[in-house]
C-alpha cells in the first residue's frame, strides 16, 4: 500500500457511535469525510441533485425560502420502499462522485494518508467493494433504540421502525476488517479505535 491513499469505509446502524469513531479517527491522523454531510449538501438549493429531487417529488417538498424541506422530503418515502429506492438513485451517484473526488484529491496531496467515509448504507449499496478496508461500529439493539430516542426526540415505535428498515448489524458482520463495539465506556470505544488505527498504519508503511 505504500505510496497510495488506504481507503477505508466506516459505517455501522442507526446509533452505533460510528460518528464518535470518526471523530476520534481524526484525531489520530485520518482524513475523515462524512456521506451524511455529503447528501446534505447535493440537495441544497443548485446542488447537484435539488432540481431532480423537485421534479421527482414535487414542488411540496419545498420550505418557503426555496430549499428542499428535508422532514417533507422524508415524508415523501417513509414506508414506501420503491419511492425510497427513486430518491436514493437521484442523490448517491452524486454522493458518490463528490467522495470519489475527495479522495482523489487526497491521493495527490497525502499519498501514504488513512481516508475515512463515513457512511450508514455502505454494505446494503455494494459501496463497500471500493475501499480497502471496512470498520464496522457495533452496539446491542437496546442500546441503538435509546440512543437515537435521546437525540432525535423520536417515539420508540418510530426508533424501531427505523430500524426495522436497516440492514440488521449481525448480517453486516462478515463484510468488516474491523469490528468496533461501543456500548461500554468511551475510553474503552477509544481504545478499540486506536488499536484499529495502528492496523491501519501499519498497512500503509
Amino acid at each position: 500500500m505504500r505510496g497510495r491513499i488506504l481507503r477505508v469505509g466506516l459505517t455501522g446502524g442507526l446509533a452505533t457511535g460510528k460518528t464518535h469513531v470518526g471523530r476520534t479517527l481524526a484525531q489520530l491522523g485520518c482524513r475523515v469525510l462524512s456521506a451524511d454531510l455529503l447528501g446534505h449538501e447535493v440537495l441544497l438549493l443548485g446542488g447537484e441533485a435539488y432540481d431532480d429531487v423537485i421534479g421527482e417529488f414535487g414542488s411540496g417538498i419545498l420550505a418557503p425560502d426555496g430549499s428542499i424541506d428535508r422532514k417533507r422530503l422524508a415524508g415523501e418515502v417513509f414506508g414506501r420502499p420503491e419511492r425510497l429506492e427513486r430518491l436514493n438513485s437521484l442523490v448517491h451517484p452524486r454522493v458518490i462522485r463528490r467522495e470519489e473526488l475527495w479522495m482523489a484529491q487526497i491521493a495527490q496531496t497525502e499519498p501514504e494518508a488513512i481516508a475515512v467515509l463515513e457512511a450508514a448504507i455502505l454494505i446494503e449499496t455494494g459501496s463497500h467493494r471500493r475501499f480497502d478496508r471496512l470498520i464496522l461500529a457495533v452496539c446491542p439493539i437496546d442500546m441503538q433504540i435509546r440512543r437515537h430516542m435521546e437525540r432525535s426526540g423520536d417515539s420508540e415505535e418510530e426508533t424501531r421502525a427505523r430500524l426495522a428498515r436497516q440492514m440488521p448489524l449481525e448480517e453486516k458482520r462478515p463484510f468488516a476488517d474491523h469490528i468496533i463495539d461501543t456500548s461500554g465506556a468511551r475510553q474503552e470505544t477509544d481504545r478499540q479505535v486506536r488499536e484499529v488505527y495502528e492496523k491501519l498504519r501499519q498497512v500503509t508503511l
